[in-house]
C-alpha cells in the first residue's frame, strides 16, 4: 500500500517545499532591510502585470522547459545530466550553422531544420559522457560538468577565430538573415486582435517547447523505449534480467536528454538574439535541474515549474532595477527551492506520509 496518494506526492510535496523556500527568502529580505510583501508585489507586477512582463516570463520559461525536460529524461534513467549548459551551447552552434550558411525562403522551414540541427548538436555533445558512463563506468555528473567547460572553450574559439565577421569586436556571429527571424508572440497574436508587447522576446519557440513536453510524456509513459528507460532507472539488475541493455538505455536516454537541451537554442539564439553569442545560455542548463526536481520529472510538472522559474527570473530583474535588493537574491531563492525539493525532500515527505497513514488508520 502506498504511504501517500500520487496526487499528494506530485502536488503537496513541491508546494510545501516552495512555501518553506519562500518563508526563508522572506526572512533574508527582512534581514537586508526590505519589505518582503512589497518585494513580492513588485515581482508579480513586473513579471505578470503586463504583456511586456509576461513576454519575458514566458521567454525564460521556454528555456527552462527545454532544459528541465532534458534533466527529467536523464533522471528517469537514473542519471544526473549536469551538462545541459554545454549541450545548449552546442545546440546554438547547430542553429547558427543552419541559419547562416543555408538559404531559407521562410522562417518556418528554417525553424524545422534549426530544431533538428540544435537537437543533433546537443545530442552529439551528450554522447561521449553517456558512452563513458555505459562502457567505462565514468560518473555522468563529473563528465558532463567537464564537458560544459569544454563546450564554452570550443564556442569561444569558434566565435573569436572562425565565425566572427571581419571588423567586429565582440565574440559573436553575424546577424542571421531576416528570413530566419522567428515571429514573436506579438506577431502571432496580432491577427486575432490580441495586443501584446512588441518588445517582449517570447516567440514561437514556446510552442515548440510545449510540443516537446507532450512528446516527452508520450515517450516516457506510452512507448516501449520509455518503459525500458523507467525500468532501468528503477532497477538496473531487474532491467538486465528482463533483457534490457544498460549500455543501450544509458546512451539513448542521454542522447534524448542532450537533444532536448540543445533545442533550447531555437529560443535564445534564433528567437531572441538572432545571432550566436557567448554566454547565451545564461545558466538555463543548471536551472533545468531545479525545474526537473520541482516538476517531479513529469512534463506537466516541468511546464509549471518552468513558468515559476520564469517568474522568478523576470521578477528578480524588476527587484534589482527598482529596489536595493540584489538580483543575486533570486539565485538564493532558486538554491532554496533546490534544497527543499531535492536534498531535504524527505523533511517534507516523511511528515506528510505519517499524516496520511494516520488518516487511513482513523478511517479503518
Amino acid at each position: 500500500m502506498e504511504k501517500m496518494p500520487a496526487w499528494a506526492d506530485a502536488v503537496l510535496v513541491p508546494l510545501i517545499s516552495l512555501l518553506l523556500a519562500a518563508i526563508l527568502s522572506a526572512l533574508v529580505i527582512i534581514g537586508i532591510g526590505e519589505d518582503p510583501i512589497a518585494a513580492v508585489k513588485l515581482m508579480v507586477q513586473g513579471s505578470l502585470g503586463s504583456t511586456y512582463g509576461w513576454g519575458y516570463t514566458l521567454y525564460y520559461a521556454t528555456n527552462f522547459m527545454f532544459t528541465g525536460l532534458a534533466v527529467s529524461v536523464a533522471f528517469h534513467a537514473r542519471m544526473f545530466n549536469i551538462g545541459g549548459e554545454g549541450q545548449a551551447m552546442l545546440g546554438g552552434l547547430g542553429v547558427a550553422i543552419v541559419c547562416l550558411y543555408m538559404p531559407w525562403p521562410h522562417w518556418s522551414l528554417a525553424l524545422i531544420f534549426a530544431t533538428i540541427s540544435s537537437a543533433a548538436f546537443g545530442a552529439a555533445w551528450a554522447f561521449l559522457p553517456a558512452y563513458l558512463q555505459a562502457k567505462r563506468g565514468s560518473h555522468i555528473v563529473i563528465t558532463t560538468i567537464m564537458f560544459n567547460f569544454i563546450a564554452a572553450a570550443l564556442l569561444n574559439y569558434l566565435l573569436v577565430n572562425v565565425m566572427r565577421p571581419a571588423g567586429a569586436m565582440d565574440p559573436a556571429t553575424a546577424k542571421f538573415p531576416e528570413a530566419t527571424h522567428l515571429p514573436t508572440l506579438h506577431d502571432m497574436l496580432a491577427p486575432f486582435g490580441i495586443a501584446f508587447s512588441k518588445a517582449a522576446p517570447a516567440n514561437v519557440s514556446l510552442i515548440v517547447a510545449i510540443i516537446a513536453c507532450v512528446a516527452v510524456y508520450f515517450l516516457i509513459w506510452r512507448t516501449k523505449l520509455g518503459y525500458e528507460i523507467r525500468a532501468f532507472g528503477h532497477s538496473e539488475s531487474g532491467a538486465k534480467y528482463a533483457g534490457i541493455s544498460p549500455v543501450k538505455i544509458t546512451v539513448i536516454a542521454m542522447l534524448i536528454s542532450g537533444g532536448l537541451a540543445g533545442m533550447m537554442a531555437t529560443n535564445n539564439v534564433m528567437g531572441e538574439s538572432e545571432r550566436l553569442i557567448m554566454n547565451a545560455t545564461e545558466g538555463a542548463g543548471f536551472i533545468g535541474i531545479a525545474v526537473a526536481l520541482m516538476g517531479r520529472s513529469h512534463p506537466l510538472g516541468v511546464f509549471l515549474a518552468a513558468i515559476l522559474f520564469g517568474f522568478l527570473y523576470q521578477g528578480g530583474a524588476e527587484l534589482a532595477l527598482w529596489t536595493s535588493i540584489p538580483r543575486e537574491l533570486i539565485v538564493v531563492i532558486q538554491a532554496l527551492v533546490i534544497l527543499f525539493t531535492g536534498a531535504l525532500d524527505n523533511m517534507v515527505r516523511m511528515p506528510l506520509e505519517k499524516l496520511f497513514l494516520m488518516f487511513r488508520k482513523g478511517d479503518a
